[in-house]
């Protein structure tokens, strides 16, 4: 697999993961599933390395966020870290990554991965990770889509199409984030799949692609391609970037190519996309509670507590009378919400921007 490379979407700001994630350490950069002491991005980059060694690997992320990811990503070559310098959706992020890439690999095969999900069976990822992969070697547009575990809502779903060939089935089309009926519904039909957001294809063939659907991107990533040829790639990139069409893979090449196959995924995925799924993936005693180490519980039951803070000594914590309770403490902040309302923990994250504080997100 020379000519194989990765690029892992490392921009996300992760806002209902605060108050441990914040504008410079956002959730790609801590241990939020998994080991403990593995940032979700140093995850993403092991588990691939039998298939995609780290010298292969590439990271796309915004220009405030590269010497943290960095640091966090020893391993990964400094020349490999791709930073826009505004975030203007997928579909731009992947195509200059892309870009790069063919200038010093024209065959190369890309596998487009998010840095901040879960994967319980590392060996069954890998696997569909191959046959992705043969896939794109095919010329087709790949992508996992991951067999649903529940009527979920906030995903959006692949139905799929008839076989290709051995693990490979043509993708009849994506569907929107659905309501709850539609979710049961797809769910009992049994030919729809979570989209998980990994994509896989030829630099060529999404250079095409791009190029036939959305000419203006095209037209943008040529000529930041032409300025790195003359050696002056950073002022045109500068310049044409924020231009370029804020628009998702998806919506600019998923749903319109011609040769878009999906590999059915099952291998315990995970967005990790709140403080819920934490505790969810988290080690907890009989009662449901995923504490600290020597915490007293007491008729309490389906808690999560993390002390994150630094500054200070750890400290004893003791729960009486509470259930179903995410308490979350960093050396400036300390968060309490119900469990079943984690998803809304960005509104905290909003009402510090409206109040003016931005150094405490």
């Amino acid at each position: 697999m020379r000519h194989v490379h990765a690029v892992i979407l490392a921009g996300g700001s992760g806002t209902r993961f605060w108050p441990a994630s914040r504008r410079h350490t956002p959730k790609q950069l801590l241990p939020l599933a998994g080991r403990a002491d593995e940032p979700l991005i140093a995850a993403t980059v092991r588990r691939i390395a039998p298939l995609i060694t780290p010298d292969r690997v590439w990271i796309s992320t915004g220009t405030r966020l590269v010497e943290a990811t960095v640091a966090a990503l020893p391993s990964v070559p400094r020349s490999h870290f791709i930073a826009e310098p505004v975030a203007r959706n997928t579909a731009p992020c992947i195509g200059w990554a892309s870009a790069t890439i063919a200038r010093g690999d024209p065959d190369a095969i890309i596998a487009v991965l998010p840095a901040d999900h879960f994967i319980g069976s590392e060996p069954a990822f890998r696997d569909a990770l191959g046959t992705a992969i043969r896939a794109a070697e095919d010329g087709w547009i790949a992508t996992i889509g991951i067999v649903p575990t529940r009527p979920e809502t906030g995903y959006g779903y692949i139905e799929v199409g008839d076989p290709v060939t051995d693990g490979v089935r043509a993708v009849s089309r994506f569907v929107e984030k659905p309501t709850r009926e539609r979710a049961e519904a797809f769910v009992a039909d049994g030919r729809y799949l979570w989209n998980g957001g990994m994509f896989f294809f030829r630099a060529s063939v999404m250079r095409d692609a791009i190029a036939e659907h959305v000419p203006a991107l095209a037209a943008g990533l040529a000529a930041i391609d032409a300025a790195a040829a003359r050696g002056d790639e950073a002022t045109t990139l500068a310049q044409v970037f924020p231009t370029l069409p804020s628009i998702s893979i998806d919506h600019a090449v998923m749903e319109k190519a011609k040769r878009v196959a999906v590999i059915p995924g099952d291998f315990g995925w995970n967005d990790v996309g709140s403080w819920q799924t934490t505790w969810e993936m988290s080690d907890k005693d009989a009662t449901g509670n995923a504490v600290p180490q020597g915490s007293i519980v007491v008729d309490a039951a389906n808690n999560l507590v993390r002390d994150l803070t630094k500054g200070a000594p750890r400290k004893r914590w003791a729960l009486l009378g509470v259930s179903d309770l995410v308490i979350v403490e960093t050396d400036d902040a300390v968060l309490v919400v119900p469990r079943d309302r984690a998803q809304d923990v960005r509104a905290i994250v909003d009402a510090l921007t409206k109040s003016g504080e931005s150094d405490k997100i």
